[in-house]
């Protein structure tokens, strides 16, 4: 995976509870695609996109299309991390994000997430409203 070139576009924090852990007491793998979910939700929020009021506005849905994904330490019960959320430039009904998960400054996991736009009504492709794409790559 490539590394970003600039900071982290948005940060979010996230607290390892026990229900996010393993019997080897470390983050179950496939929570580090929760954690990167709730970021790019906060993302968006963050960027006056709720995802709701896009699927109310527009009927345009993000969906998760296809995820890659790097394990390099794990992290444990009551960790603090960061997630970083990134992003490459969006096609018309795509975008690639390129996340990380941070304890400190101990790279965890990090991640080419892509992600669809869709109709509401039918799941088929359709482009990524103007307006977002204006909030989010300006």
């Amino acid at each position: 995976m490539s590394e970003p070139t600039t900071a982290p576009l948005f940060r979010f924090p996230v607290r390892i509870y026990w229900e996010d852990t393993d019997a080897g007491g470390v983050v179950f793998y496939a929570n580090y695609l929760k954690f990167f979910e709730r970021a790019r939700t906060e993302w968006l929020r963050a960027a006056g996109i709720g995802q709701q009021d896009l699927r109310e506005r527009s009927g345009a849905l993000f969906v998760v299309a296809s995820t890659r994904l790097r394990y390099l330490s794990p992290a444990r019960l009551d960790d603090a991390l960061i997630v970083s959320v990134d992003r490459a430039e969006p096609g018309r009904a795509r975008m690639t994000v390129f996340q990380q998960a941070w304890r400190g400054d101990t790279l965890l996991c990090e991640g080419e997430i892509e992600i669809a736009c869709v109709d509401q009504a039918d799941f088929r492709p359709r482009r990524i409203p103007s307006d977002v794409l204006s909030r989010l790559f300006p």
